[in-house]
């Protein structure tokens, strides 16, 4: 009977709570690892393992040989394991979910198959001697990654009924707009990085970008999208569309605190710490832009048929004499 009793217990099916922290966890996971990605850059220890995927030609685990830096970045590398295996459970408690839910497997299957693939991509910039284009690419797969993990994470709280937007169409437009916008700012942000003095190892590449003139394409791109965010709110708000002026309020936050770190590291001279603070508001300014483009929309609860009513439980036709 205990065994009975056991058995029932591993294979009751996974709760909705459960699954939604798991997704909760591998946004924060993949969000960490950018942050603990941009630490290699900042310390020089890009190349602290020269090879990819051994450490070093003999040896897939750093040598004393190597150093700090063979450390920081074998440490950053088995960080990658435990992203994957947060995403593997996750992926796992989605196909133990009971009913199951329509949209999530595909959602939990890209989270998980992109955290190898950005490896491949880290391991092609080692083997480049850290070509900023492909640094570049690293981090925008990681974005990529943390946007799919946050798309699941609010799948599993949205029902699974028909979507409805909440606010009129120009306004949804407006939003995909500026989810646009801030797309290009991350993207032009690793031009500024790949043109600035962080290489990721002293003898390193840069991409030949004059840092003064990209810097500034980078800052234009993010007052657009600053004025984008601040449209949203007052029109978000002449329609009443309160959740949605609550998620464009704080995109506008994170932007304004966003751009205070980033004009400071500019005219300080782009120091590590900061750099690693601007890397972690990319991350948030991603995640406060998706929120926004969530928030035009809802998805309604499923609702059950109307049941026919059998013929012989018919109201009776009154018959006259």
């Amino acid at each position: 009977m205990r065994r009975i009793c056991a058995v029932n217990r591993i294979a009751r099916p996974v709760s909705g709570t459960l699954l939604r922290r798991l997704a909760l966890t591998s946004i924060i996971a993949n969000v960490g690892i950018v942050v603990t990605g941009g630490a290699v850059r900042l310390t020089a220890s890009g190349l602290g393992c020269p090879t990819w995927p051994r450490c070093t030609d003999d040896s897939y685990v750093t040598t004393p040989e190597m150093g700090v830096y063979g450390v920081i970045e074998f440490g950053n590398r088995m960080l990658t394991f435990a992203v994957g295996l947060i995403a593997l459970a996750t992926l796992l408690a989605v196909l133990a979910y009971r009913p199951r839910r329509r949209g999530l497997l595909p959602l939990a299957v890209a989270v998980f198959l992109g955290i190898p693939a950005q490896a491949v991509i880290g391991g092609i910039t080692v083997l480049t001697n850290l070509n900023p284009w492909v640094v570049g690419l690293h981090f925008l797969a990681s974005m990529a990654v943390i946007a799919a993990a946050y798309a699941l994470w609010r799948r599993i709280g949205d029902p699974d009924g028909p979507t409805v937007p909440t606010v009129p169409t120009p306004l949804r437009t407006l939003a995909r707009v500026t989810t646009g916008v801030s797309v290009a700012v991350l993207v032009i942000g690793t031009w500024v990085t790949g043109s600035g003095p962080h290489a990721g190892d002293h003898g390193a590449a840069r991409n030949g970008l004059d840092p003064e003139s990209i810097s500034q394409v980078h800052a234009d791109a993010v007052f657009l999208l600053i004025g984008l965010s601040v449209a949203l709110i007052f029109a978000f708000r002449a329609v009443g569309a309160q959740r949605a002026t609550r998620a464009a309020i704080v995109l506008l936050a994170v932007e304004l605190s966003q751009g205070v770190i980033g004009f400071v590291q500019y005219f300080t001279h782009v120091p590590a710490l900061l750099v690693g603070a601007h890397m972690l508001g990319s991350c948030l300014v991603l995640l406060a832009t998706l929120s926004v483009q969530w928030s035009t929309r809802e998805r309604r609860p499923v609702t059950a048929a109307p049941q026919a009513t059998p013929a012989d439980a018919a109201t009776p036709i009154p018959v006259t004499a």
